[in-house]
């Protein structure tokens, strides 16, 4: 309610502008504020617009909203939008990072390969995750590095202390399980195709043949025969199945 002080008329004046009546029909101008009025420099009567601030709006539920206990909306807490005190948009299922100035990105989903190699120049700021792996469930120990080209097969013999790594340099290298470390190399004489364990036994394809040594008794032998380098290896009713590519 405005009071008009002594003016033109010579007398005051109270005129109601809180709010359309109850039941009055409503105009495009009875349901906007003065702006005059707002900055306290209102002159007109009757004004037609509104003397008051308008009430807050019910808030409309959505059909796929639901409501929490006590008749609260439930709202995502990692959201900065929707809310109180935040803004921007809801990044429910989006993963870090949600949305950049109101510009929705796909989180990729490998990891950076110049990460990968070692010499990524973006850092902290590459679009990439830096990760060897994307399971929240499973974390990088160390990495074992050594091998001059790649890695064809691994095996973990029982009752060895040690992991058996194979690769195509020719090598099958030995790597402390406790600390990370290269306890030794052994040469085979060709690439390493493939590798397997069963028991205390470590199987290594090469070409034309299968290295295999025995970690408990330090035994050691050659089984010949294959033709070819060896790509996979087998194991079934006390029988090793070797398969060779094909000249």
């Amino acid at each position: 309610m405005d009071f008009e002080a002594d003016g033109r008329f010579g007398n005051k004046r109270v005129h109601n502008r809180l709010g359309p009546a109850p039941g009055a029909a409503s105009s495009s101008s009875s349901t906007k504020v003065c702006i005059h009025w707002r900055a306290g420099r209102c002159n007109r009567f009757p004004c037609p617009f509104l003397h008051s601030e308008l009430p807050e709006a019910a808030t409309t539920k959505r059909p796929n909203q639901r409501d929490g206990p006590g008749g609260h909306v439930w709202r995502n807490p990692n959201s900065g939008g929707g809310g109180r005190g935040g803004g921007g948009f809801n990044k429910w299922g989006r993963g870090p990072g949600g949305t950049d100035g109101g510009v929705r990105h796909k989180v990729p989903d490998r990891p950076c390969k110049f990460f990968l190699a070692g010499d990524c120049t973006y850092g902290e700021k590459c679009r990439y995750p830096h990760t060897y792996c994307m399971s929240n469930s499973i974390t990088l120990l160390t990495p074992l590095q050594g091998h001059e080209k790649v890695v064809t097969g691994i095996a973990l013999p029982t009752g060895s202390d040690k992991l058996y790594s194979g690769s195509k340099d020719g090598t099958v290298r030995l790597w402390d399980c406790q600390t990370g470390q290269c306890a030794g190399v052994l040469p085979v004489g060709g690439e390493v195709g493939c590798m397997i364990s069963e028991g205390p036994w470590l199987f290594v394809g090469i070409p034309d043949a299968v290295k295999v040594w025995n970690m408990q008794t330090q035994a050691e032998m050659n089984l010949t025969g294959p033709t070819g380098q060896v790509y996979a290896l087998a194991i079934g009713n006390e029988l090793l199945f070797a398969a060779t590519q094909v000249n």
